[in-house]
């Protein structure tokens, strides 16, 4: 028998695959295709801390072995989450949640995790910094260590529950902002969040997203976010979990290998539903297949020869 257990900050999955935000909602959906209590958890849409409908469409748009989006963190809000999505969750999720977090500034990050941290089944905060600051020119929070830091402290200040920074990966060092995050009390790190992209109408001669620019996700960024969570592993010493284009249980594999403690799914999610329940049942013969007993023993395995 193999073990597909694997601990993130003390709390323990049952296995370590994950739905990334913004590519489960808060699980109504697929719990109506699957039974979603077979995930180890998942990262529920990106919550702010007022109601948001979003950009503009078309506001997503396909590309080679990818995708782009814009959508633009469309969400109720973070007091209709607690009030209405999370007791709907409980119905449906026995386990610990992830809640991801987003803001436009560094008191909107804070006000949003208080009040997260609060929730019972809340396992995990993770903090999404890819986000413009609206007192910085609308320069992203996780483009610098200085800001990436600042965004962890205040978080830290008013949470009680592991705080996972989720890293942009349009930057030139994301390791310094790994470490930046984790000197100033980051639990863990999640990334790769997506590439910024662009693709045109050739007949319009525009942009095919209303907003322009949108980011690129599926499997065409995954030697980029295996490369990334490889470099990050190397830098800190708190646990990350990778993302980006993951889509088979072979990827997962090669994720925990490169350093993650777990591993997020996203744009496989919206090409088929059913990817993650799929991605679980498949792991036990990839373990087979390379001698693998335990995943847990496997994390940062590329790193020791």
């Amino acid at each position: 028998m193999v073990d597909l257990r694997v601990d993130l900050s003390g709390i323990m999955l049952d296995n370590p695959v994950i739905p990334a935000s913004g590519t489960f909602g808060y699980g109504q959906e697929f719990a109506a295709l699957y039974d979603i209590n077979c995930l180890g958890t998942f990262s529920f849409k990106g919550t702010t801390q007022d109601p948001r409908f979003g950009n503009p469409t078309p506001r997503i748009a396909e590309t080679p072995a990818g995708m782009l989006n814009a959508v633009g963190l469309q969400n109720p809000g973070v007091e209709k989450v607690v009030a209405e999505e999370l007791p709907r969750l409980r119905q449906i999720f026995r386990k610990p949640v992830m809640a991801n977090v987003s803001g436009f500034s560094v008191e909107e990050y804070a006000h949003t995790c208080a009040l997260l941290d609060r929730e019972e089944q809340v396992g995990w905060l993770e903090v999404n910094i890819s986000c413009p600051n609206v007192h910085n020119g609308g320069m992203s929070f996780g483009a610098t260590p200085e800001a990436a830091a600042r965004v962890t402290r205040a978080v830290k200040a008013v949470t009680t529950k592991p705080v996972y920074m989720k890293l942009s990966p349009n930057v030139a060092d994301i390791a310094a902002i790994a470490q930046a995050c984790e000197e100033a009390g980051a639990d863990g790190v999640s990334l790769i969040n997506t590439l910024l992209g662009m693709r045109f109408d050739l007949k319009s001669r525009r942009p095919l997203l209303a907003n322009g620019t949108g980011g690129l996700s599926g499997p065409a960024v995954f030697p980029v976010a295996l490369r990334m969570v490889y470099q990050v592993y190397e830098a800190v010493h708190i646990p990350v979990i990778g993302m980006g284009g993951v889509s088979s249980a072979e990827d997962v594999i090669e994720m925990m290998l490169a350093g993650a403690a777990a591993v997020e799914v996203g744009a496989a999610n919206l090409v088929n539903p059913y990817a993650c329940r799929d991605i679980i049942q498949d792991l036990p013969r990839v373990m087979e297949k390379y001698g693998i007993r335990s995943l847990r023993e496997i994390t940062g395995g590329a790193h020791h020869g």
